[in-house]
């Protein structure tokens, strides 16, 4: 059953982007009622996708906007957001005013606001609304959501917000979505090369890496990226949760707005080096937990795998 349209619910909604993240994103919503129109640059994908999870296909993103109330987006990067909601067959060549606009990819606060400013002259208004949580859990739909923008706006697509996320957080302005995921993708892209130098450490001096890993997951070194990518370093497993390229793209974009800001990210510019010393040895599609190959260049060593106890 499909929710019911109300002044201030979301109506009908429209889905741009079906990859790793919005393929999983959109069946949340799909598997909570909502019809969506979807579409996607590859056609076989969304055909795909529609096959599972219903819905109709457009042909472009206008017939998405001349279909939908509220039109989501989550594709690669600023360009790709232009041109999907306002290109010569973006959502803005269909859509009515009142249409609202929800960019949940992650791209410069600038661009979000030049984006947000060309579709308010055409009555369309945009919300910004990037997520963290890799594709795990846009999967069981326990994304963080960050989202900038007008309270009504937000007030009005928080349902959708709710479905894919379980923490769903408005953070301000339009365009402080991004900065809030730029920041944090920053520090995750530095806590993850933290944990790939402290492996190689310890490995060569001798230390046991499972002792290693068990203290400081319950000491004061424990992260995130300790529990989600120290494995997969020692094993050299790269299977793509988040690519290694897009990881990069994010801490460059994040190191533009802290120079404009005219204020050091000392570890995020270190973070960088590393992620293109990585992106040079072939490892761009991969799981940025690949920065470590890079590491281990620097090192002259190589992680060994985990232990298997009987």
């Amino acid at each position: 059953m499909v929710p019911e349209s109300t002044s201030a619910g979301p109506g009908r909604v429209g889905f741009v982007g079906l990859g790793i993240m919005g393929s999983r994103m959109a069946a949340n919503l799909a598997r909570a009622g909502y019809e969506l129109t979807v579409f996607n640059r590859t056609r076989s994908t969304a055909d795909a996708w529609a096959a599972e999870y219903g819905g109709t296909v457009a042909g472009s993103p206008a017939e998405v906007g001349a279909a939908s109330d509220i039109v989501i987006s989550m594709v690669v990067d600023g360009d790709q957001v232009r041109e999907a909601l306002l290109g010569a067959e973006g959502v803005v060549q269909g859509a009515s005013p009142g249409t609202l606009c929800v960019d949940m990819s992650t791209i410069a606060p600038a661009q979000t606001l030049a984006i947000g400013a060309e579709l308010a002259a055409r009555g369309l208004s945009l919300l910004d609304a990037p997520v963290t949580g890799s594709s795990p859990k846009a999967q069981d739909g326990t994304l963080t959501i960050m989202a900038g923008g007008s309270a009504d706006d937000f007030a009005r697509v928080q349902p959708l917000f709710e479905v894919m996320g379980d923490l769903v957080v408005h953070v301000g302005a339009l365009g402080q979505g991004e900065m809030v995921k730029l920041i944090n993708n920053a520090v995750a892209a530095a806590n993850a090369a933290t944990v790939g130098e402290a492996l190689l450490v310890g490995q060569a001096t001798g230390v046991d890496l499972d002792a290693l890993v068990q203290v400081m997951g319950k000491g004061s070194g424990g992260s995130a990226m300790l529990d989600l990518k120290a494995g997969p370093m020692r094993e050299h497993d790269y299977a793509t949760l988040f690519k290694l390229e897009h990881m990069l793209k994010d801490v460059r974009l994040c190191l533009e707005e802290a120079q404009r800001a005219r204020v050091p990210f000392a570890a995020a510019g270190r973070a960088r080096d590393v992620l293109v010393a990585a992106m040079a040895r072939g490892h761009a599609d991969d799981d940025f937990a690949a920065l470590v190959e890079a590491l281990e260049a620097f090192a002259n060593t190589r992680l060994r795998g985990i232990k298997i106890t009987s």
